[in-house]
């Protein structure tokens, strides 16, 4: 029988295409993406992972079990401690000092984004916060480990740290736990309900899509 994790895998695999013939991700890949791009991206992604730490926050208030509640108590202070200040440090490559960088007004692409992720975390149950944060986990836990293997990649000192992070065993491992956690939750739940979930899944994988599109072609406000 196909665990909800793989049905949900599946109903993005259009999506999941277009993130690797992406011209960001493909760049990236080949060692050419320009600093500039890779700048965009780092601080639209830092206003992402202010946000996604307060989903987390939301996860360990809504958690069914105090395990589990300490397993995403643990990913908050992962996500303020470690990635974001990995991101902090590549502020200071760029010569973006952290009040520059906490002061980035979010595009829109990352404001639509970051908006739906913590409307469905405050209004919605455990799993529905869960269905929504994991393509996120899930894809760039793929791109990480993909990115890893080519060595034009790990040899470019501008991209290697970002690779290392979310290719590394204890982010993939994280993914792992999140995605078995997924499947557990999701047993004995009606077709309507997983339906549902399937559709936080969906478009949570679409604006990640966006998100990478956005980043590419540096989105600015119309006015």
């Amino acid at each position: 029988m196909m665990r909800f994790s793989e049905r949900l895998y599946l109903s993005v695999e259009s999506i999941r295409e277009k993130f690797y013939v992406h011209p960001f991700t493909m760049e990236l890949s080949e060692g050419t993406l320009s600093p500039d791009r890779f700048r965009y991206f780092l601080t639209q992604d830092y206003m992402y992972l202010i946000y996604s730490s307060k989903m987390f926050a939301l996860f360990a208030m809504k958690a069914p079990d105090l395990e589990t509640m300490s397993k995403f108590r643990e990913m908050l202070h992962s996500s303020l401690i470690g990635e974001m200040e990995l991101y902090r440090q590549y502020a200071e490559r760029f010569n973006i000092t952290r009040e520059e960088l906490e002061a980035t007004q979010p595009a829109p692409t990352t404001l639509a984004f970051t908006k739906y992720m913590l409307d469905a975390a405050n209004q919605g149950t455990f799993i529905e916060v869960l269905a929504t944060m994991l393509p996120c986990l899930w894809s760039y836990c793929e791109m990480g480990t993909s990115l890893a293997n080519f060595p034009v990649v790990l040899n470019n000192t501008i991209y290697r740290d970002w690779v290392l992070a979310y290719s590394s065993e204890e982010y993939v491992k994280l993914t792992e736990w999140c995605i078995n956690l997924m499947d557990q939750l999701a047993q004995g739940k009606s077709e309507e309900e997983l339906a549902r979930l399937e559709e936080f899944f969906i478009i949570t994988a679409k604006f990640h899509y966006k998100f990478w599109d956005m980043a590419y072609y540096q989105e600015l406000w119309p006015v």
